[in-house]
């Protein structure tokens, strides 16, 4: 009997324990039920939506006015960009339109003759005035040999002169004026042959080489030449081949951009000068221009080292293209001196023409007939001021005129 008590007590435990669990399996249903079926409080309503703006703070209204950046404190600001100020272009240079050799022409038998214009009228005053004897005629030679007209040319002109005061008898100005006209002429020689080579040969390029000692004045006879090339429509490349001699390259630079030509430089202070020249050469060959004109160093000619220096840069070029023209630049005020350099540089290279500087001050007139004599090649420029255009073809007949005028 003990025994089915016991088992009576378990079946009642386990029923206890399930209705236990059914109950609170209820109890969770009810109560989620109830907690979907109540609604949320509805807000009031609003006129408009209005979205938040920037500073806002959640305690203010929506609707209140966004507050700008300066209006919050503690805040670093920028100051006020300035406006961007553009630079102005570089003016364009001008470039200049230089004067045509003709125009030089019209003024050379004017200066020619203000500077030469004792040896003129010593002459004249000498041979009109009759009756000459032999302390006339020494007299008419030292006014020659004063002009640096040479020994050589006065003995001949005075002994041409005697013979024709003997033959003829005249002494009156005109026509004493006619004889030596004449006679200078033939001892200026016009048929020398004064072009310079500045036209393309076989398709390359004219090559100038412009030699002369310092203070000839030789840079600026190269910038001025290539004045006159300009002025005659020649496509013109500079090389600055004057490395010894500060600026010589800038100043070589600034005569061609005047014109519109270009330079050929080292960027190097002392570069090797037959690099330089070769360089211009080869780049005026590139550009297809008429003529390469080259400055050179201005070397003493007593300098054998210098001369040597001279005959490299003739012969590098001539590796690149053979030269056409050899200047040699000399001060028509120098006298006997400007000869020696004359037979110094024409042993050193092949002197074609001679460019005399200098000729509107005291310089003597016969030097032109000097210097060819010595050389054997025509004079073929002269300069006759400090222009830019003072630089002129020599012209035989307007500069014999010029010292008798």
């Amino acid at each position: 009997m003990a025994r089915v008590i016991d088992q009576l007590w378990e079946y009642i435990a386990i029923a206890v324990g399930i209705l236990v669990i059914l109950g609170g399996v209820l109890f969770g249903l009810l109560r989620g039920r109830g907690g979907r079926t109540k609604s949320a409080p509805t807000a009031p309503p609003r006129e408009k939506e209005v979205l938040p703006g920037v500073g806002d703070d959640a305690e203010e209204p929506r609707d209140t006015p966004t507050r700008t950046i300066e209006d919050r404190g503690g805040v670093d600001t920028l100051p006020p960009a300035e406006p961007e100020v553009l630079a102005e272009p570089a003016p364009t240079p001008t470039i200049e339109r230089p004067e045509a050799p003709a125009g030089r022409l019209q003024r050379l038998r004017a200066r020619l003759a203000r500077s030469n214009t004792a040896l003129g009228k010593a002459l004249l005053s000498l041979l009109s005035r009759g009756g000459l004897d032999e302390e006339a005629w020494e007299d008419v030679e030292d006014t020659l040999l004063a002009s640096d007209l040479g020994v050589e040319a006065t003995t001949e002109l005075v002994e041409s002169l005697r013979s024709k005061v003997k033959v003829e008898g005249a002494t009156d100005e005109a026509t004493v004026r006619g004889w030596l006209r004449e006679d200078l002429l033939a001892l200026v020689d016009p048929s020398m042959d004064r072009s310079i080579a500045s036209s393309r040969v076989a398709g390359r390029p004219a090559v100038v080489l412009v030699v002369g000692v310092n203070g000839t004045g030789k840079t600026t006879t190269v910038g001025k030449l290539a004045r006159v090339l300009v002025a005659q429509d020649k496509d013109v490349v500079l090389g600055a081949a004057d490395t010894f001699r500060a600026a010589a390259a800038d100043q070589l630079e600034t005569w061609g951009g005047r014109v519109g030509v270009p330079t050929i430089r080292s960027d190097r202070d002392g570069a090797d000068p037959a690099s330089v020249a070769f360089d211009a050469v080869k780049a005026g060959a590139e550009m297809e221009a008429d003529v390469v004109l080259i400055d050179t160093a201005g070397r003493l000619h007593n300098k054998v080292g210098l001369m040597d220096e001279l005959g490299k840069v003739k012969r590098v070029i001539e590796k690149q293209s053979p030269i056409d023209e050899v200047l040699l630049v000399l001060d028509a005020t120098t006298g006997q001196n400007g000869l020696r350099q004359a037979e110094v540089f024409g042993e050193a290279v092949d002197v074609t023409g001679i460019v005399l500087t200098k000729m509107d001050g005291t310089a003597k007139g016969g030097i032109v007939v000097s210097v060819q004599r010595k050389l054997g090649v025509p004079v073929k420029l002269v300069g006759l001021g400090e222009g830019p255009d003072d630089l002129a073809p020599f012209d035989a007949e307007a500069f014999v005129d010029a010292l008798i005028d």
